[in-house]
This record gives structure tokens, sequence and C-alpha cells, in this order.
């Protein structure tokens, strides 16, 4: 299919998303302007002390998490394909105070526009379902590394993504291994599902194997890859909050979350 064509369409839904996504309650930005941090307990006890460390944050949308980690002392920069969502992200960062730098690209690209390397490369919660193939972005991910850089994503679970969400119940309808992009076309979003926006997305699955082996062969080394029951999101049907405020299946037939964590190779 053409690509270009499903990275514009996803644009213009992201775009949209924007606002709608700044008025809702699961992004509470108002509680975020008044001091509280975006981040879970999976990133954080993964990349700990982040102060005075230069972080890139890919697909960051308007840039809270970016923020959270500037709190924390990181210097950072923010990627996003959304015009909308990088204004906003700018917006915040001058109205915090927080000195972080956001850049409008596709993630694909972002080496065309960033030339600087860093400590960490960071992406979380939704992200690599948006690209049709992740060798590209695992080079990317290692140019833009510093040797002996950390590259830390966390992520939902690619046995989760092989539902189809619009029908109810849920129905197993996507392969693991799956090359072929889903188009999905639903009202509202999964921050807002009354929202009136109409949300067209194109889509891609892509296995824990291929995550692994893409970030090997573009120069990483792996230091862990873990797998968990609980998602600090409740974006899945029929999620029940634990003792810990995470979300699990009460069945916990297959994980919700994977983290992986890589060391660029060479000397620092």
């Amino acid at each position: 299919m053409d690509t270009n064509k499903a990275f514009q369409i996803n644009k213009q839904t992201w775009d949209k998303k924007v606002d709608v996504h700044a008025k809702s309650k699961f992004y509470d930005l108002q509680a975020f302007k008044e001091g509280k941090s975006s981040l879970n307990s999976y990133e954080i006890e993964a990349l700990g002390n982040v102060a005075g460390k230069s972080l890139l944050h890919l697909q960051c949308h308007f840039g809270q998490d970016t923020l959270s980690w500037s709190r924390l002392g990181a210097n950072c920069t923010g990627v996003d394909i959304s015009e909308n969502a990088i204004r906003l992200a700018k917006q915040l960062s001058n109205e915090l105070n927080e000195k972080a730098t956001f850049v409008c690209c596709n993630v694909l690209d972002t080496s065309k526009f960033i030339s600087e390397t860093f400590d960490i490369v960071f992406t979380s919660y939704g992200v690599i379902g948006w690209l049709p193939d992740l060798k590209p972005w695992a080079k990317m991910i290692s140019e833009r590394l510093k040797p002996g850089g950390v590259f830390y994503m966390v992520e939902f679970h690619p046995i989760a993504w092989m539902f189809d969400y619009l029908k109810n119940p849920p129905e197993l309808a996507y392969a693991y291994h799956q090359k072929e992009a889903i188009y999905e076309e639903y009202q509202g979003t999964y921050a807002d599902t009354d929202s009136t926006i109409i949300s067209k997305e194109y889509g891609w699955n892509h296995s824990l194997g291929e995550v692994v082996t893409s970030l090997c062969d573009a120069g990483l080394q792996i230091e862990f890859l873990k797998e968990h029951d609980s998602s600090p999101y409740d974006i899945f049907p029929n999620l029940k909050q634990n003792s810990n405020a995470m979300f699990e299946m009460t069945s916990k037939l297959y994980p919700l979350v994977f983290e992986i964590k890589a060391i660029k190779k060479g000397t620092p």
C-alpha cells in the first residue's frame, strides 16, 4: 500500500486528537500543569536518575512525558508527526518554564531533522504500531544514540493487538506476524470515547521477535525484555484495577505490556 498516504491520514487524525486529548480526564492537563508527573512506574524504574542526561523522546504527542523527564533534570527533545501536538508541547514548555525542545516530523525522518546524539532514547505506549517497518526505526535510534547510550521502550504487547476492539466482545482477527496494514475508522479516541471526532487510522502489527531483531541488527545490545500482565492504562475491555492501581485481565491469559532496554555498542 501507499505508506505515505497512510502516514498522512494518521497525521490528520492525530492533529484532530490533540484538542480532544488536551481537554480529557485521561491526560488531566490541569493536574499536570500543577506538577503531576505523567510517567509510570515501569519507565521510572528502568531509567532511574536522568538528571543531567540528554534524552530524545520519540512520538511524544503533546509532550507531557517529555516535560516530566525534563522536570526530573533531563535535557529533553521531543519528536512527533502532529503539528498541533508540537505546537501545544511548545506552549506547555514555555508556560512551565521547562527548556525542552520539540520537533515536528515523521519519527522515521528524525535523523533528517536532528543531528545531536543522546544519552537516552525513549518511546512508550502505543508507538510502534504506527510504523510499517521497524528496520529504519531501529537504524534511526542507533544513529541518535551516543556509544554506550540507552534505548528504552515500554509498549502494549503485540498479542493485545491481534484483537479487533471495534467488535463487542473483541474478536481475534489479526495475525501475530501480520504484514498487511490494518485500517480502522471509528468515533472518539482512547482518551475520550464520547468525542464526536472520527478517527481514521492505519496500523501495523509487530512481533516481539521483530522488535528485538531490528534493534540488534542496528547495533544495540538487549539488556532486558520483560512482559507484564499489568497496564498503567485502562484502554482494553474488561480490565480490573489491582492493588497497585494498575489494570489487568481477570484471566491473565496473556501479557498487556512489554519493556525493552538496550545499549548501543561502543565506548562512551
